[in-house]
This record gives structure tokens, C-alpha cells and sequence, in this order.
């Protein structure tokens, strides 16, 4: 029967060890180890073929514009018949033309241009973050030494044939990684950044936005302040009025909170390593993500005393967590391990009520990004692709592929707003791979 036999090739065919099966050729070949010579028949190199062939599948088909929606029997007719009948309030129409729009974007290469023409496209891009308005871009950026450099991307000739990008060499930091960055909307447009390199102690320096987009590279002020600190992990701000001048970092075993202005320091013992942070703003809460699986919040207004419980809110994920995210009304955390599973905790009864499946991790810190508004979460993978969620079900709405080849070091780092620019700014997706910058615009 030919149906059989097709069905024994594609789907039953038994593993032998030390042999892999070809289904173009119908027969076993031998894998042989690849340690100290070159050897193209093993188990990593077939895995990584059969990956950039799906790779270059799904980039041929987004090339012909072969989309299709995610939800069977919507589109944007049926959308708005079922807007002007009452059948949806304006929430849930809004939300769902969002995911329309999501799976019609299409990919534009953005052209860089710098004030220094020896700057521009010569980097790779490590991390690039919005601040809350999404007006500007702040871009981290590798350079051949083994530093890093900062940069600032403005974003007014998104809708344009070009993008403006305003980058230059950090003075103070030139021979050191960036390990871990936080943007945060303040008055003046201040960052967080954690640095470091394995083989010396860290620091937490405080850089004013100025010092990126000045002009005159002689007007620009030094650094706000910066904090030795022992081996780190993660950082974050607080901007809640009742402690707005502290910012945390997650150590080996400890979380330490430190005020800027009068350098106090306030150490909280932990039993593992602290990968991922952040402040609540309603509330003096910060809530940690730690290497062995557990999620604990701290009242940063108590003083931590021997013997005194001051763990609040404790979750548990199987695996390391890797990002966490409040929602807006910080009942509930977004949080991401290294077993790949994104789940979404209801802060009130410390239950799992959502848990978002396609995400790809095994031992990297990759980011969540929440746009409550839009009602999207956005991942990008160890595999390198790029995923988007509906948050309202935790449905799969578009998995995106990488431009570059899969690699450790060609992993995506992307932003979405649907006001890319401000307040009267272009919707979409901003993706940076390598030295390339990419615009995923709505139609």
C-alpha cells in the first residue's frame, strides 16, 4: 500500500544508534563523531541543516505574502460587521484587528546612517529597548576590542526611505561587557545599566540620555554615578514614589538594593541566583526570578533582619526564570524559564491561569515583551524566531524567522508599539540582527 509506505518514511521510522535515516534517500547513514575533525554526518550538523531549510521555507513564503489568519473565519469585513451589530465592544475589536495586522506585516531592511559614517552598519547590535513612549531606541551595540558601545535611534524617519541612528562610543566603558540593560521613563530620560566581564568585578552605572544625543560631543555631562558590585545578573529601576531613588541587582545568592543619592545599601539573603527584576510601580514591590526556579517579591520599605521572613508572593516554575513582566494592573506576572514555557500568574491566588506554548529556551536570558494595549506578547527564541501571542488566550498568532542563519550570537533583539515614533508614530515590529536593522510595518 503506498499510503503505508510513505507513512513509514515520514513518521515511524525507528532510530538506530549511531545512524540517522534520510528521507530524500531512503536509507541510513552512519553519524560518526565530530570532536577533533571535520566530520558533516552528525547530529548537530543535520539538525542545523534541517533548521535553515524550515528557516529559508518560511522566508520564501513570507516573501510571495503567503499569510494566512490564525483564527478561522476572521478578517477585517467580518470584524466590522460584527463591531457595527454590538456583537464586540471596542476592547476586544480593536484587539483582534491588532492580530490581523500582525500577520500582514511585512519585513523593510532599514538603512542606518550616523553622524560618524565609520560607525554605521559596522557593529553588531547586542540589545536595542524602547523607552515608554516609544519615541527613541536605545541600542547596545559589540565593538571589535570587546567593549560595547551605546547609541541612540531616533525614530522620526521610520515612516520615511531612511532611519536616522545617532551612535556614540561610550567613554567609560569601552573594555567591558554589557551583561544586562534597563530603560525607564524618567524626566530625564535616565538608563540603567549593568556591566561587566567574567573576569573582573561588575559595576551599576546611571547614564543621562544626553550623554548620546548631544551634538557637540564636548557638551555632553559624565555619568550620573556608578556602583561596584560583585558578580551580577540582572538590574532594575524603581519608580515608585515611595523609594524612586533605588535601583536592585540580582546577585549570586543575594539581591542587593542600593539608593543612589545617599549610597545605602540593603542586602536580602537568597538560596540561588537572581537572573531576572523588576519594581512594581503601584506598590515599594520588587519581584525576583531566580536560577532555581523560584519568583519571590520584597517589600524594599522593611529592613531585612536574621530570623524575619520577608518573602511575600512565592511562585515556582520547573526550570531557571529567565524574564518576568508585571501587567499593568500588577495582578498579574508574565514569567519565562530555560525549559521554554512562558506562563502567566495570578498575583492574587499565586495560580497559574495562562501558559503560552511555542516559546524556545534551553540555557539563554531572552526577554518577554508585553504590549497590554495591543493585547500581543512577543518572544523571541533560542532558535532565533520571533513569536507573538494573543494575551487575551494565549494564542500563537505568527511565528516570525530570522533574516541571518540561526547562530549563539545572531539572536534577535525586537521591539513593538503599534506608535513607533510617539504618539502620532508608525505600528510594527523593529528587529535587530547583527548589523542590520529591520522594520515589520502593518499594512
Amino acid at each position: 500500500d503506498p499510503s503505508s509506505s510513505s507513512l513509514t518514511q515520514d513518521s515511524v521510522v525507528p532510530e538506530l544508534p549511531g545512524f540517522y535515516y534520510d528521507s530524500e534517500k531512503n536509507r541510513y547513514f552512519r553519524l560518526l563523531p565530530g570532536h577533533n575533525n571535520y566530520n558533516p554526518l552528525t547530529k548537530e550538523s543535520i539538525q542545523y541543516k534541517a533548521m535553515e531549510c524550515k528557516r529559508l521555507r518560511l522566508l520564501e513564503e513570507e516573501e510571495k505574502q503567503k499569510k494566512k489568519t490564525t483564527r478561522a473565519g476572521l478578517n477585517s469585513s467580518v470584524l466590522f460587521q460584527k463591531r457595527q451589530l454590538g456583537l464586540l465592544s471596542s476592547t476586544s475589536y480593536c484587539r483582534l484587528v491588532h492580530e490581523l495586522k500582525v500577520n500582514c506585516m511585512q519585513r523593510r531592511k532599514i538603512e542606518i546612517h550616523s553622524p560618524d559614517s565609520s560607525v554605521a552598519g559596522t557593529n553588531n547590535f547586542k540589545i536595542i529597548v524602547a523607552d515608554v513612549a516609544c519615541e527613541r531606541i536605545f541600542t547596545v551595540n559589540d565593538v571589535e576590542h570587546g567593549g560595547c558601545k551605546y547609541g541612540i535611534i531616533n525614530l522620526s524617519g521610520l515612516g520615511k526611505e531612511s532611519l536616522t541612528v545617532e551612535m556614540y562610543d561610550n567613554l567609560y566603558f569601552t573594555n567591558r561587557k554589557v551583561l544586562e540593560k534597563s530603560l525607564f521613563s524618567l524626566t530625564h530620560f535616565s538608563k540603567l545599566c549593568l556591566m561587566g566581564i567574567a573576569e573582573t568585578p561588575g559595576c551599576a552605572s546611571l547614564l543621562p540620555a544626553s550623554l548620546f544625543s548631544s551634538t557637540n560631543p564636548g557638551d555632553r555631562p559624565g555619568m550620573l554615578c556608578s556602583f561596584k558590585i560583585s558578580t551580577a545578573w540582572s538590574c532594575a529601576w524603581c519608580l515608585n514614589p515611595q523609594a524612586d531613588n533605588c535601583f536592585s541587582t540580582g546577585l549570586t545568592r543575594r539581591v542587593l538594593v542600593t539608593n543612589v543619592v545617599t549610597g545605602h545599601r540593603q542586602t536580602f539573603g537568597t538560596s540561588s541566583d537572581v537572573l531576572a527584576q523588576q519594581f512594581a510601580t503601584q506598590t515599594p514591590m520588587l519581584y525576583n526570578g531566580c536560577r532555581s526556579g523560584e519568583i519571590f517579591s520584597i517589600d524594599v520599605r522593611q529592613r531585612n533582619r536574621k530570623g524575619q521572613s520577608w518573602k511575600a508572593i512565592r511562585l515556582f516554575h520547573d526550570s531557571a526564570v529567565t524574564s518576568i513582566r508585571l501587567l499593568e494592573a500588577e495582578h498579574y506576572l508574565m514569567a519565562a524559564d530555560m525549559a521554554g514555557k512562558i506562563k502567566l500568574w495570578d498575583l492574587r491566588t499565586a495560580k497559574c491561569v495562562k501558559q503560552y506554548k511555542g516559546h524556545h529556551n534551553e540555557y539563554a536570558v531572552l526577554p518577554l515583551h508585553v504590549n497590554e494595549e495591543e493585547g500581543l506578547l512577543t518572544a523571541v527564541g533560542q532558535d532565533c524566531y520571533t513569536r507573538i501571542w494573543s494575551l487575551q488566550d494565549a494564542h500563537l498568532l505568527r511565528t516570525i524567522p530570522s533574516p541571518h542563519p540561526a547562530s549563539k550570537d545572531a539572536i534577535p533583539s525586537v521591539v513593538f508599539s503599534s506608535r513607533l515614533g510617539g504618539r502620532r508614530g508608525v505600528p510594527g515590529l523593529l528587529m535587530a540582527v547583527k548589523q542590520d536593522l529591520y522594520h515589520f510595518s502593518y499594512n
